[in-house]
């Protein structure tokens, strides 16, 4: 039962984390649309972003919400039910958790989604906390799996 609890914890906590930066950016950044962190770096621009990534299914809500909230849905099962005793995965599934349900929370209640990073020294996206943990939690999953076939690997060739 802790494991449950500890792991809710965490994703509650950065969920609000996500939810407090957007509430900031709707009530603090909107109204003068960009503040520069790092002239040529990076800048804090408000953006409503009604798709994913990259702004594609533009407009396609209900799609989104309801293929977010089924992706979640697996991501969550794997944490509570699959991830016990593996730190590394159980953190990488409470940053993929955290991060879609940010998003989602915008989504089902604004619409789109509140987007605020814009890196100027490169031509990407704008983007928010909640897809920076989705990121960075997909990437720790490609890890872990990449650590467990080299573990298997020697067993394996026995």
């Amino acid at each position: 039962m802790a494991y449950v609890i500890l792991n809710l914890v965490c994703v509650a906590a950065l969920v609000g984390i996500d939810q407090a930066i957007k509430l900031w950016a709707v009530q603090y950044l909107a109204p003068v649309e960009a503040i520069t962190v790092i002239p040529h770096v990076v800048e804090l621009r408000f953006v409503l972003n009604q798709g994913m990534a990259f702004s594609l299914l533009s407009g396609k809500q209900l799609f989104l919400i309801l293929a977010t909230s089924a992706a979640l849905l697996l991501v969550a099962y794997l944490l509570f039910f699959r991830s016990r005793g593996k730190l590394l995965q159980q953190i990488a599934f409470i940053l993929v958790l955290a991060g879609g349900i940010g998003n989602l929370i915008d989504r089902v209640l604004n619409g789109e989604v509140v987007d605020y990073i814009n890196p100027l020294f490169i031509d990407f996206a704008v983007f928010n906390f909640a897809d920076i943990l989705v990121c960075v939690g997909v990437a720790l999953w490609v890890l872990v799996i990449l650590l467990e076939e080299v573990e298997d690997k020697p067993s394996k060739e026995r």
